[in-house]
């Protein structure tokens, strides 16, 4: 992954990782600190656009700001240049993060997310559960079982469409387990599309025991071998991700807007990511899934419409 919040967090990825503590950030007034995010989201790369024009005004910075929180941290999990400080650094994340919470903020990203709690009565738990989430990946964390896989997802990737929620005035509980089969399906097909990047970086997402049914080892996904058993792998594998999908379909009659929107635009462009894994034979570490312009177009279309 790209390193483009460490600079906020006063440490590049290429040069040697220092602590926020060993190296505090000046003091950052509230505008300085929300276009520091804003920086760092229109920097992004994901397939999905972070506080896009279809997400009210009002509620971009604090979008940003939960964005750049978790660009951050996941850096510190997954970039090379903090090897062998990554808990370390988490552990310094998420201090500043109960300080910001306290109202004490300095650091540019959390004076942004201080501002965002006050405004909008943040909770606490999706952002310490996004750490929890990190703190995994930067050791490496296996999972036995599909069961131990969502787990994760429901650190990693749901918090975030809880936020969301909680942001544009959602926070009935059947709305939320809706946004989190969306969000734990793109999760998933963030994995599938990533497979060839996380094996070489020691990070084994497919569940040990899918893995045993079809015969692939570790040891082949890192050499990237593309057979008859990796495809059934990736079969199996991808009809889930579609389930988990489909299981979050109906939070489309559960909002209004801008928010009905943007999340059929981001349920279409994680469907979208699956029919590519699918039309390149499954082949994702020669021939890594991303979404074009005329997958733009085809995924807009289809928002419009609704269907898959």
């Amino acid at each position: 992954m790209r390193a483009e919040i460490p600079t906020l967090a006063t440490a590049g990825a290429a040069a040697a990782p220092r602590t926020p503590e060993a190296s505090p950030a000046p003091a950052a007034s509230l505008a300085d600190a929300h276009a520091a995010c804003a920086r760092v989201a229109a920097g992004h790369y994901e397939n999905f656009p972070v506080a896009s024009l279809l997400v009210p005004r009002a509620i971009r910075p604090a979008v940003r700001a939960v964005y750049a929180f978790a660009r951050a941290a996941d850096d510190f999990a997954d970039e090379p240049g903090y090897e062998g400080v990554r808990l370390e650094r988490l552990a310094e994340w998420e201090r500043l993060l109960r300080r910001a919470f306290a109202g004490e903020a300095e650091h540019p990203v959390f004076v942004a997310l201080a501002d965002a709690v006050r405004r909008h009565a943040l909770p606490i738990d999706p952002f310490l559960d996004l750490l929890a989430a990190f703190r995994m990946d930067a050791v490496g964390t296996r999972h036995p079982d599909w069961e131990s896989l969502l787990g994760y997802c429901r650190l990693s990737a749901n918090p975030v469409g809880r936020l969301v929620l909680h942001l544009f005035g959602h926070r009935d509980p059947a709305t939320a387990a809706l946004a989190d089969a969306v969000c734990t399906g793109l999760q998933l097909a963030n994995h599938w599309q990533d497979l060839g990047i996380d094996t070489a970086r020691g990070r084994f997402y497919v569940p040990a025991d899918a893995l045993g049914r079809y015969g692939v080892t570790e040891e082949a996904l890192r050499a990237g071998l593309v057979d008859g058993r990796f495809r059934a792998l990736m079969g199996e594998l991808i009809g889930r991700t579609r389930e988990m999908f489909l299981a979050g379909r109906p939070i489309d009659g559960r909002v209004r807007g801008r928010l009905r929107a943007e999340l059929r635009l981001t349920w279409h462009g994680g469907w979208r990511v699956l029919d590519r894994i699918e039309s390149s034979g499954y082949d994702i570490f020669r021939h890594r899934p991303r979404l074009r312009a005329g997958d733009a177009c085809l995924v807009g279309w289809r928002a419009l419409a609704w269907r898959s």
